[in-house]
């Protein structure tokens, strides 16, 4: 049966401590994951007019900050039908105040729904944060067809992660990451403000309800997958179970790999235009296509995808254009997709990035995830690609901390002056630490997933963590408390247009496993969720893949997963 029933037990005894234990778990640094309830009734519904000015006392929050307190409330009325249904709920909306008078608050909602399930879930952000998520939302590549957490009764929780972005300083909130100039504004995006989210959100809930919840989820995708491994390392009592999607755990060496990128697409002629980025995705699914057994527009082994860049090469005579690249082009798209090795130690010990999969599936073409349709410049253009301007945010303000600097003018390859501080940097945001024994010995799950035509977050990236799991851990230990699948054809965020939209009900596998210690099977499907498209496939375990065995090509049951 697992080890989750006696997390829940634990998590009830660390809520109703004395006094005594609370003073001595203080003084040894600890804060207990969920506040005390109050001294009301339980109850499923929140009386929310009775929240607006509750303060949250700096003491309950386990990281520094000087308090925090409900700024205000709203009662939402039930809304929806079906999956899109959610059950009226109080939102409350928090402040979490700064030790730096400079920094900016941690803004954040909390969502408490009528006829309240016990449980909560915890989202992460993507991008730069900068902006509260929706509460309301599904888990990444969850169900399209089921009802989101807060539809299912759960508290719902997220923040902008310690600052608020300002569309004039970037149209695109998440792209604005002027923050980063503050050095605790820094450390909460880092990973800091999980923790002071967190607490916060479990006092308030202790306070609304008369109890502690009884389980505790998070989930996110991208850097909210980040987000995701970063509370399963660094405070591994405090979720019971963890959804981590397409993270950008090695989010400096990521930044990195996005410098390399800006510079390799900044030289003269090597952009590929719009025109031939599409091409670049046909000749790749041409040749791949059919490796699984089944022409169905997907590539499902990416890893057994061998294109040859050369072939995209114009002939002699032929100008570059919609039918052939330029050799500064495919030069450029082959950095793209290959691994690349940092000539330099960082503090985080990462060795570099295994580039993205541009020549196995992903197509690089998607509207501001990809490569965008105008070649990096100084400024960034705002229809550069995002993993480039991504770059320019980063090297502006977190590294030279000088908004007038060039996003040329630091070479990843060779930062000079400024190494120094990129290795620092990757110490406070690579996420790397592979040992998750304290997390699997809390009782705690977790749940990766990632699609391998992910034009952002390699797909290959979450694989090398994955790998360093299984060493430190064992590969029996590893899948006793986490499990790792890949969707080919599915890119970031199921951003579209999408070969294949993953759909896939997580949250239902993850109660199961935390609550119940019902592990996930081998026998879980994904479904397509693009509309129309009608179609599942198994849920395969990485290393394996869908290959089509004969039957209907829409169902999963034509397929098995193969090594």
């Amino acid at each position: 049966m697992g080890h989750a029933p006696h997390r829940l037990v634990r998590r009830s005894l660390i809520v109703g401590s004395s006094l005594a234990l609370a003073a001595a778990a203080l003084v040894a640094g600890q804060v207990p994951a969920t506040a005390a309830p109050s001294t009301a009734a339980p109850s499923t519904t929140a009386d929310c007019a009775s929240l607006v000015g509750l303060k949250i006392p700096a003491h309950r929050i386990g990281l520094p900050t000087t308090g925090a307190e409900v700024s205000a409330t709203t009662s939402m009325p039930a809304s929806g039908t079906g999956p899109t249904a959610i059950p009226a709920y109080c939102r409350a909306d928090i402040a979490i105040h700064p030790v730096d008078p400079a920094a900016p608050d941690i803004r954040m909602g909390l969502a408490l729904p009528e006829g309240w399930n016990g449980k909560t879930m915890m989202f992460g952000g993507g991008g730069y944060n900068g902006t509260v998520p929706n509460l309301a939302q599904n888990v990444p590549f969850g169900p399209v067809d089921q009802r989101t957490p807060l539809g299912r009764g759960y508290a719902t929780y997220a923040s902008d992660s310690g600052h608020q972005a300002d569309t004039t300083r970037h149209p695109i909130a998440s792209l604005d990451g002027w923050f980063g100039q503050n050095d605790e504004a820094l450390r909460n995006f880092s990973g800091d403000a999980l923790k002071k989210v967190h607490d916060t959100a479990g006092f308030v809930i202790a306070k609304a309800f008369g109890r502690a919840p009884s389980a505790a989820y998070f989930a996110g995708g991208s850097t909210g997958g980040r987000e995701a491994l970063a509370v399963a390392q660094r405070w591994p009592r405090d979720f019971d179970g963890v959804i981590s999607a397409y993270p950008a755990w090695n989010a400096a060496t990521l930044d990195l790999f996005f410098g390399r990128i800006t510079h390799e697409f900044g030289k003269p002629g090597a952009f590929p235009s719009k025109a031939q980025q599409d091409l670049v995705a046909q000749r790749v699914l041409a040749a791949c296509d059919g490796g699984d057994g089944v022409e169905d527009g997907v590539v499902s082994d990416e890893a057994g995808c061998d294109f040859d860049p050369e072939t995209l090469l114009c002939g002699e005579g032929e100008a570059p254009g919609a039918t052939c690249l330029s050799r500064e082009q495919v030069d450029a798209v082959v950095a793209a997709d290959s691994s690349w090795r940092l000539p330099y130690k960082v503090a985080s010990g990462e060795w570099g990035y295994p580039g993205f999969p541009v020549l196995s599936g992903a197509r690089m073409s998607t509207p501001i995830l990809g490569f965008g349709t105008t070649a990096p410049a100084d400024p960034m253009p705002v229809t550069a690609g995002y993993g480039m301007q991504f770059w320019t945010q980063w090297a502006k303000y977190f590294v030279a901390r000088d908004p007038q600097i060039s996003p040329f003018a630091i070479d990843p390859a060779a930062p000079g002056r400024w190494q120094r501080r990129i290795s620092e940097l990757t110490a406070l945001q690579d996420v790397n630490d592979a040992d998750l024994r304290r997390f699997a010995r809390s009782g705690g799950r977790l749940i990766l997933v990632h699609g391998a035509a992910d034009e952002l977050v390699s797909h290959r990236s979450t694989i090398d963590y994955y790998q360093r799991v299984q060493r430190v851990m064992g590969k029996r230990a590893t899948s006793e408390f986490s499990r790792f699948y890949l969707v080919p054809g599915a890119n970031h965020a199921n951003f579209a247009p999408v070969a294949y939209s993953a759909s896939y009900d997580s949250l239902t596998a993850l109660e199961r496993w935390a609550e119940d210690g019902v592990a996930p099977d081998a026998n879980q499907v994904v479904a397509d969720g693009n509309a129309g498209a009608n179609r599942t496939r198994p849920l395969c375990e990485r290393p394996t893949w869908p290959e089509y065995v004969g039957g209907p090509v829409s169902q999963a049951s034509s397929f098995r997963c193969e090594m």
